[in-house]
């Protein structure tokens, strides 16, 4: 087996094996049709091997396609993936298949997603600083805080903030259409097109990008171009949740934030937190633009109560994750944003308050009513 053909891209094998393949129309078309909506655009930059070595990469897809498809369109297109990963293996690509075990039929359970604490979409925003910069920090932030998807979130424009009311539209997300990403016109679902209201800490990072803007996007790479959603996950997000405990030089390790974890969890996460924070269904339905099933639907409605408890519980939530980080995180936290040092003090200090005020009640309780 030949290394270099082992980082033969995705997309080359598979547009090879197409064109090579005798097939009927009808087949043809349905390979082409996952090709092009599934395949590509979440495969096509990955090197044969890469994809071989990350089974984990390959079950978060297979649960969030589960999110947007039905089962058996799910099965339909991981049949397909995995008729070309063995294709690979047949060709002496790679040494052997990466979606044997995957699970891709869920029944009723439906499928299973880890949900990250405060503390943890902290620490891994802080390794995507360090390897992306502070567009990589803020938009891993509004992935555990906004509850949008990722082309909803690389779709944005600063056009569609609202300063007042400190939110983002989100109506057009970005799609990729013939291997390139355009605006879509419209979102997945008429329930997705909403307003997502940003809470106090995540305003004040976000905002700052906006002012900075020299691209029609406010998610862009380097050079200014578009994010790629296979591409970010590779480089940049896999390596911050998943460390890197067993690099040969010790200096480099780096021990797994939440290992496995991925961008579409950051909805799940969000919606777990709210839940935990006993905000209603229908609010929480709505920041993340499902519509509620049933009647539920039409007779329950989102209040201004109802988003000034989002907004309190998430910005709480910031807070108890910042006071959490070890000193040299802190340090870390400051360099990224270094409005974040005041802000560090305040809590603190806070902190330090509500500890002494805690200890004085502990103290009086403990007075029996003979003593006092």
């Amino acid at each position: 087996m030949d290394p270099a053909e082992a980082e033969t891209p995705f997309r080359a094998f598979a547009e090879a094996w197409l064109r090579n393949h005798r097939l009927a129309i009808t087949t043809q078309a349905k390979y082409r049709s996952h090709l092009d909506t599934h395949l590509l655009p979440q495969w096509g930059d990955w090197p044969l091997v890469v994809i071989f070595n990350h089974h984990l990469e390959i079950q978060g897809w297979v649960n969030e396609l589960h999110d947007e498809l039905a089962e058996s369109t799910v099965a339909s297109v991981f049949a397909s993936f995995s008729t070309i990963m063995n294709v690979a293996v047949r060709a002496r690509k790679i040494p052997a298949s990466p979606c044997q075990g995957i699970r891709v039929t869920i029944g009723q359970g439906g499928p299973e997603h880890q949900v990250a604490t405060p503390v943890q979409v902290l620490r891994a925003a802080l390794r995507i600083y360090d390897s992306f910069g502070y567009r990589g920090f803020v938009l891993a932030l509004m992935n555990g805080y906004t509850g949008a998807r990722w082309s909803e979130l690389v779709g944005q424009q600063p056009h569609e903030y609202d300063e007042i009311n400190k939110a983002i539209r989100i109506a057009e997300p970005l799609a990729e259409a013939r291997g390139r990403l355009v605006k879509a016109e419209r979102p997945k679902t008429p329930a997705s097109r909403r307003w997502v209201r940003l809470p106090p800490f995540l305003a004040d990072l976000y905002e700052p990008l906006l002012e900075q803007a020299e691209h029609s996007y406010v998610f862009v790479g380097d050079k200014g171009g578009l994010l790629r959603r296979s591409h970010f996950a590779r480089r940049f997000w896999r390596p911050a949740w998943d460390g890197d405990p067993d690099h040969p030089d010790p200096d480099r390790r780096r021990a797994p934030v939440l290992r496995g974890f991925t961008f579409h969890e950051g909805r799940h996460t969000q919606r777990t937190w709210l839940a935990e924070d006993g905000v209603p269904d229908v609010a929480r339905a709505a920041r993340l633009g499902h519509k509620l099933p049933g009647m539920a639907d039409v007779y329950e409605h989102v209040t201004p109560v109802m988003k000034e408890q989002v907004l309190r519980t998430l910005q709480k939530r910031w807070e108890t994750s910042v006071l959490a980080l070890r000193a040299d995180e802190c340090d870390r936290l400051v360099a990224a944003a270094p409005e974040m040092r005041k802000v560090l003090a305040r809590l603190q200090t806070r902190n330090q308050a509500g500890a002494v005020t805690a200890d004085e009640s502990k103290i009086i309780a403990q007075i029996s009513p003979n003593q006092a």
